[in-house]
């Protein structure tokens, strides 16, 4: 977890061991050097993953300008928040990296990966959120909150490319932590040419495929209409997703509240906003990162465990953890009997 990722031109810390806060200047200069593939070919899985959102801004542009109506920008925004928003816990989060959860078989986990617009390469989020969650909020966290906000939103390009430098036995260690997504990995030699896990030709024929299919689908129930709106829609919410960590992590401060944060390992904490549409119960996921289920508390409403508990019971999904009952019983049962008795304490003078 220390050298699995590329690092940044201007380091993760300084001598002293201390976090390095790069200057705008710093960042966007990293930035179009990492998407620069006429530089080095290994730059293409960054660059096609910032392709697709750009491809995707003329689509809300043209929806505001012809085709905009109220009723289709709400459902713009329910799946852009929602159905996009929970689609990523379920996915890439719980499955694609924590691994909460076992599909039966391949066809279920097909039709989860494509359940929406494709965004994001699952190398890109995997490997780095393993790192961010050895390191959370300290030096080499690929998305620290302390470092500021433009720091996490160029994160995927700046941070969270694996290294191109790795053996063959490191690089078969993270082939294996990417074996159950269903990717097809590069061999170790065309890791050394392309420097990713992922090969481009069945990552680009995936995308395109995709999309095609979202596109004729959503063509044919609303027309270019609807299918504007909601590749828009995806657009928006891949950028607005490259804002969660900045957010999830307190801005790089303590935020964290007694009797709804109970992980006091890190800066994460519980978000109203993110947890209802999204089941991104953050502080919650820190202390069970292995578990399908993040909404423990009452009102924590959790969508993503919701499908996931779907697809238990038609069979599609094996197995899955849920740390629901240990959560319970390690932290909410004390933290209530602890305040029952510095209560009586209190009142008994």
């Amino acid at each position: 977890m220390d050298y699995v990722l590329q690092a940044p031109s201007y380091g993760w810390k300084d001598p002293e061991g201390r976090l390095i806060i790069p200057t705008v200047h710093q960042l966007l200069k990293e930035f179009w050097f990492r998407l620069n593939i006429f530089r080095t070919k290994k730059n293409w899985l960054s660059f096609f993953s910032w392709v697709r959102v750009l491809l995707l801004i003329p689509c809300l542009v043209i929806f505001f300008l012809h085709y905009f109506n109220f009723y289709l920008l709400g459902i713009a925004f329910i799946y852009s928040m929602i159905v996009m928003g929970t689609h990523g816990t379920i996915w890439y989060h719980r499955y694609c990296t924590h691994h909460a959860y076992t599909f039966r078989n391949k066809f279920w986990r097909f039709i989860t990966r494509n359940l929406t617009i494709n965004m994001i390469p699952e190398e890109i989020y995997v490997i780095s959120h393993h790192v961010h969650h050895a390191k959370p909020d300290q030096p080499g966290d690929p998305y620290n909150a302390g470092a500021g906000f433009l720091y996490c939103f160029l994160a995927d390009v700046n941070h969270q490319t694996i290294s191109s430098h790795l053996t063959a036995e490191e690089y078969a260690r993270v082939v294996r932590m990417m074996g159950h997504t269903g990717i097809k990995p590069n061999t170790y030699t065309q890791y050394k040419k392309w420097g990713s896990v992922a090969g481009p030709v069945w990552s680009l024929g995936g995308w395109i495929l995709n999309w095609a299919f979202w596109g004729a689908v959503f063509y044919l129930i609303g027309g270019f209409a609807l299918a504007f709106a909601l590749f828009g829609a995806a657009g928006f919410w891949a950028i607005g997703v490259r804002t969660f960590n900045y957010e999830g992590h307190g801005k790089g401060k303590d935020k964290r509240r007694e009797g709804v944060d109970f992980n006091r390992g890190d800066l994460s904490i519980n978000q109203l906003w993110p947890g209802y549409v999204a089941g991104e119960w953050h502080n919650n996921h820190h202390l069970f990162p292995s578990s399908a289920r993040s909404g423990f508390l009452s009102y924590q409403l959790d969508l993503a465990w919701y499908y996931i508990k779907l697809l238990k019971t038609l069979g599609a999904v094996s197995s899955y953890h849920d740390s629901k009952k240990i959560f319970l019983l390690q932290y909410q049962e004390p933290y209530f009997k602890n305040k029952k008795v510095a209560q009586a304490i209190k009142e008994s003078g």
